[in-house]
């Protein structure tokens, strides 16, 4: 697996494995232009860190978020994982976080923090294969307009 930074050329190979994830698996509602502008927001923005996983000439997976500072460390803000559905349960993601980890650890980041869904299947791929921890000092807070 080739990993490289993602850079805004690459977010038109995305779009399509992002969209089909999404609408497929949660029934959103994503398009071109929604998921165009959500990953160059990510992207564009200040301190952003983002990567691309490659089989051969085929994207098959990225990974987006920015670092962030704090008083005493820098975090990185995970803000997506995405795999193409054909490739999923092969080691991709796991692969994708590893690389990850190690690339933003060199930038001096201490802690990767992100917000993913209560289920089953995010449980196991975070806390299981990853090792991630949920955190009892912060709690995700809406509310709608």
């Amino acid at each position: 697996m080739l990993y490289k930074r993602m850079e805004v050329s690459d977010i038109e190979k995305v779009i399509p494995m992002y969209i089909e994830y999404y609408n497929k698996t949660d029934g959103s509602s994503w398009t071109h232009d929604t998921v165009y502008k959500r990953i160059h927001q990510v992207l564009t923005r200040e301190d952003a860190y983002c990567l691309t996983a490659c089989s051969g000439d085929e994207t098959v997976g990225f990974i987006m978020g920015y670092c962030e500072q704090y008083d005493d460390i820098i975090a990185y803000d995970l803000t997506e994982i995405v795999v193409t559905l054909s490739s999923q349960s092969k080691g991709i993601g796991t692969g994708l976080m590893r690389e990850l980890e190690r690339r933003v650890k060199a930038l001096g980041v201490s802690m990767i923090q992100l917000q993913a869904e209560n289920d089953a299947m995010h449980d196991h791929f975070y806390r299981n294969k990853l090792q991630y921890e949920k955190t009892d000092n912060f709690v995700l807070m809406a509310k709608w307009l």
